[in-house]
């Protein structure tokens, strides 16, 4: 909705985005209810009926827009040219931490929009905003492909990340250490996975096939 608001002149979106962090610190007190967005409301002085309109669709609709200001945070937090000069699994790994970092201050309200998502009526929209994460990550890190390997990616991060996450929000060791190698280990066991699969590709690439060897021999230039 691209409607400005009458109180603030912002879009329900850009409302919604301003919001989001107000909301998810409330949260942590009041759950994602409707007390969280009437706080968050009187604490932002914008009219709680704009606001209640604004995350119209009750907790998921203000765990979104709390995952989506994180897209942001994420996003604004390194220059492009820094992350260039990283490899992959560096970058994969900073983006990672980066959103960690972001969410620190709240996982309570994390461990909340858990609880929320992991409800049977919720698993869409799960999916839906675990890809999206996922995908932002990719995005940031410098990943364009548009071929299978989009997807497999994405869902592959897309697991690690929310695993990691469960890790996270009981992390009581300092500067989340524990967290930091629950990833570490995860993102190193993908690597390997890959080059062991790259390995037997190329494997399988250089064995001798008889019918692509006459197939050659029958059209060759």
């Amino acid at each position: 909705m691209t409607t400005p608001t009458p109180s603030t002149g912002e879009t329900l979106d850009e409302l919604r985005l301003r919001l989001a962090p107000k909301v998810a610190e409330n949260a942590a007190f009041d759950g994602w209810s409707r007390r969280a967005l009437e706080t968050t409301a009187a604490q932002m002085r914008v009219d709680a009926d704009i606001v209640a309109l604004a995350f119209d669709g009750g907790a998921v609709a203000m765990i979104d827009a709390w995952f989506a200001s994180i897209d942001a945070g994420m996003a604004a937090t390194f220059a492009p040219d820094v992350l260039a000069g990283m490899k992959i699994r560096q970058r994969i790994t900073a983006l990672v931490e980066a959103r960690l970092a972001i969410m620190a201050r709240q996982r309570e309200a994390l461990r909340r929009a858990q609880t929320v998502l992991a409800m049977p009526q919720n698993v869409v929209a799960a999916t839906r905003l675990g890809w999206r994460a996922a995908d932002g990550i990719w995005r940031a890190a410098g990943d364009n492909a548009a071929d299978f390997s989009h997807y497999t990616k994405r869902a592959t991060l897309g697991a690690i990340y929310a695993a990691t996450l469960l890790v996270f929000v009981n992390d009581e060791s300092e500067g989340w250490a524990d967290t930091r190698a629950f990833l570490a280990r995860r993102i190193d066991e993908v690597m390997r996975f890959e080059k062991a699969k790259a390995k037997m590709a190329e494997r399988a690439e250089m064995r001798f096939d008889p019918v692509r060897f006459l197939g050659r021999l029958r059209y060759r230039a």
